[in-house]
């Protein structure tokens, strides 16, 4: 008996990624570029084409992450971040017009969390936390095993907290190391690797100002699990010690003495997260 395969789209502001998952694993992968300077149309058919390219008589429903606010009851999705043109998007209408099949709409850090929570290792929290580092820092909640969307698949954006003289992901996503070193994340661990002072404090102040954030999480939701994603979260290593030192003001150490904080080992959580989508509509 072949299995049914699903289609799981990560979309971000420079790259739109596709999975093809079959038996909860992604058997394939491609992705495109979006133009800065494309417009609303253009970048759907940059989406369209994607998907037919990848698209067989198996797949059965496709899934879709988005950096934006979605209502997922009707799949529109609002102000995506850095994609020209998508202040709203009938987004789900639009895909299962083209190809008529089930489509499901999320938030795409949400779809970490839930791809991360379903499929990665050795998991048996309860109360789980996904952090996306990258551009900003995204996140994703599941409580009881449910992922947690509040409305408009608006929780957990904990990036847009106010914090020191701004938000919270100004200091934790990759905005940081342009801003305040000029230097991009990738080229401050390359140099950090090779010993240099200068990256070297990069990533501990790094790790300082993720600490604020995590115990920010911690007052909320206290997770038992906070698994971190993103290009950022390579660098783990060089901003670990400075985290975890940050966490040591935590009020109350108990609730933590077996908190996990891990780096994602998983394949494609994302895209995973975004399938999963159409299994738990099912």
């Amino acid at each position: 008996m072949v299995e049914d395969e699903y289609i799981g789209i990560d979309i971000g502001g420079t790259t739109i990624n596709l999975g093809v998952i079959q038996n909860n694993r992604v058997t394939k992968t491609d992705a495109v570029l979006v133009r800065k300077d494309a417009t609303k149309g253009e970048t759907l058919q940059s989406l369209y084409q994607l998907i037919r390219e990848n698209l067989t008589n198996r797949v059965v429903g496709i899934g879709v992450g988005v950096p934006a606010v979605v209502d997922p009851v009707s799949g529109i999705v609002y102000d995506v971040q850095n994609i020209n043109d998508w202040d709203e998007v009938a987004l789900k209408m639009l895909l299962e017009l083209e190809f008529s099949l089930p489509v499901y709409i999320n938030n795409d850090a949400n779809c970490f969390a839930l791809g991360e929570f379903m499929y990665g290792e050795n998991n048996q929290s309860k109360q789980f936390v996904g952090l996306s580092l990258g551009t900003g820092l995204g996140m994703g909640i599941v409580i009881d095993n449910m992922l947690y969307n509040g409305v408009l698949c608006g929780a957990g954006e904990i990036g847009m907290l106010a914090y020191k003289d701004s938000i919270v992901e100004h200091y934790t996503g990759s905005f940081f190391f342009t801003k305040y070193y000029n230097v991009s994340a990738k080229d401050l661990a390359a140099l950090a690797e090779k010993g240099d002072e200068k990256a070297l404090k990069a990533f501990y102040d790094y790790g300082i100002h993720l600490a604020e954030a995590i115990k920010s999480i911690l007052y909320m939701f206290a997770p038992d699990k906070i698994m971190l994603g993103g290009s950022i979260s390579q660098a783990y290593p060089l901003f670990k010690e400075s985290m975890l030192e940050g966490l040591k003001s935590f009020a109350y150490q108990k609730q933590i003495e077996n908190l996990i904080i891990d780096v994602s080992k998983t394949k494609g959580s994302a895209l995973l997260g975004a399938a999963s989508l159409c299994l738990q509509n099912k």
